[in-house]
């Protein structure tokens, strides 16, 4: 995981590198063998990718020696994300040379971001495809199969997958993610997304319920909705959001946005926990907070990003919004969800940032008091607007030592919330065994905290109610009660 990350054996909107992510092996032709990185959207696309190839007779392994097909779907984010994925491919050299016929394939925003440059810098490479091309694989494979390399990389504004059924992969069959957005039109100053994602545009409505509805049947009791900014979901009958004013008005009027997405999940599947990820601050409006109070299904959790706690440097990373209008977000939520946990984002080391824009970071974490966070140092990524505008001119000691200021100040806060939780009675979804007991179990409260306590006659996609006895900084401890 990246620097700086407060680990809460919890899926937020930076997933565990380098976590395989296949199911059980079935009888196939051929075998495929997927590792994912980054965030939870490269997740949920590697279990499009397996269906995809499932029609194809390829199924699933755990073994990466037996596999016919080994695809890393990577992430750009960061350089350090990148180069886990070049340091991976080395390790490929051996099974190449037993296994000459193994095909290797780069898929999501790496391969994006670098084309066919991949296929000159990583020579085990014989496969590169961009997010938006995955119903291509068939004939990309096939071209493989013909002694060529292949490549495509062509961005599209009206790919959302949303016909397909996903095929689960190495999940605890408690949780699910569901896609509701693909793309980004925020244009973050040090962010690549739009770049390897592409303009935003929202799956239609029907085919999410729908799925949400086939999980319910399935036994999953907790979904998470997906986007790089989910709070501008807008389906007209699809296209790309930025077309959405060329639309006709009958389109215009029967459009749903966000809340009413929300809305009509959570009446959907009543018996299902919904979360959702990632929200952007500028787009969060009080009808989202409005359908998360209103729902008791809906879990009183945010995520919201803020990347820093000075307006200046909000303003050069081109936040879209400032330090005052995001305090003030942070307490229309608090007066409409009094209960709901807020976790953050935050870059620390951003071009020109000063010691007194530091501090106004550590100020904002003071005042907001965050459950959780994500925390980087800045990682200059090439062509976004800040490697081509701005010089990386904080001393990397300096990053690292602001970073530090940031964690340890997370790790205060987030322990305040957690003894706050003793003697209290939460209701847990159980997910399935401690990671570090196989006598206790796991499971999350609403506001995503993570709870651990003994086993007696549970079974994991349980709800239970749980005496928080103790705690650490990430953890709940406690027992049934």
């Amino acid at each position: 995981m990246g620097k700086g990350l407060i680990e809460t054996n919890t899926p937020l909107p930076e997933a565990r590198q380098g976590e395989v992510v296949e199911s059980q092996s079935n009888e196939g032709f051929r075998r495929l063998y997927i590792e994912s990185y980054g965030c939870q959207m490269n997740f949920s696309d590697s279990e499009v990718v397996a269906s995809i190839l499932s029609s194809e007779g390829y199924s699933t392994t755990r073994d990466i020696e037996e596999a016919d097909l080994v695809l890393l779907n990577t992430c750009s984010i960061r350089d350090k994300a990148e180069q886990t994925v070049r340091n991976r491919l080395k390790h490929f050299n051996n099974l190449k040379t037993a296994n000459p016929s193994m095909t290797i394939g780069i898929l999501g925003c790496m391969a994006e971001r670098l084309k066919d440059k991949l296929l000159d810098e990583e020579k085990l490479v014989d496969l590169v495809v961009g997010p938006d091309a995955y119903r291509d694989l068939p004939n990309l494979l096939k071209e493989i199969d013909g002694g060529r390399k292949a490549v495509n990389v062509i961005l599209s504004k009206e790919e959302t997958y949303g016909d397909l059924q996903p095929v689960r992969l190495g999940g605890n069959g408690v949780t699910a993610f569901i896609s509701i957005t693909r793309g980004c039109d925020n244009m973050c100053s040090f962010c690549v997304v739009p770049f390897t994602r592409g303009r935003e545009r929202s799956r239609n409505p029907d085919t999410i319920i729908q799925e949400a509805l086939d999980l319910d049947k399935a036994g999953y009791k907790e979904i998470t909705l997906l986007g790089q900014n989910v709070d501008s979901y807008l389906w007209y009958g699809g296209g790309a959001k930025k077309d959405f004013e060329k639309a006709s008005e009958s389109a215009k009027a029967t459009s749903v946005d966000f809340a009413q997405l929300l809305d009509k999940v959570a009446t959907a599947v009543p018996g299902m926990r919904i979360r959702f990820s990632t929200s952007n601050p500028q787009d969060m409006a009080d009808v989202v907070l409005h359908a998360i109070a209103r729902h008791s299904n809906i879990c009183n959790y945010i995520h919201l990003p803020v990347q820093s706690g000075s307006s200046k440097v909000l303003k050069e990373m081109n936040r879209g919004h400032n330090r005052e209008e995001y305090i003030d977000l942070i307490n229309r939520i608090r007066t409409i969800i009094p209960d709901c946990a807020i976790s953050m984002d935050m870059i620390s080391g951003f071009p020109n940032e000063t010691d007194e824009d530091h501090q106004e970071t550590l100020s904002l974490m003071e005042l907001v008091k965050y459950h959780y966070g994500f925390m980087f140092y800045y990682s200059e990524r090439p062509n976004t607007y800040a490697a081509r505008n701005f010089e990386d001119n904080v001393p990397l000691a300096t990053k690292k030592a602001r970073l530090d200021d940031i964690i340890s100040l997370q790790r205060k806060h987030s322990f305040f919330w957690n003894e706050a939780e003793l003697g209290q009675i939460r209701e847990v979804l159980i997910e399935g065994s401690s990671k570090k007991s196989d006598d206790h179990w796991y499971g999350r409260t609403p506001q995503n905290t993570v709870v651990v306590f003994p086993k007696t006659d549970e079974k994991p996609g349980d709800f239970v109610h749980v005496l928080i006895e103790s705690c650490t900084t990430a953890t709940l401890l406690g027992k049934r009660i």
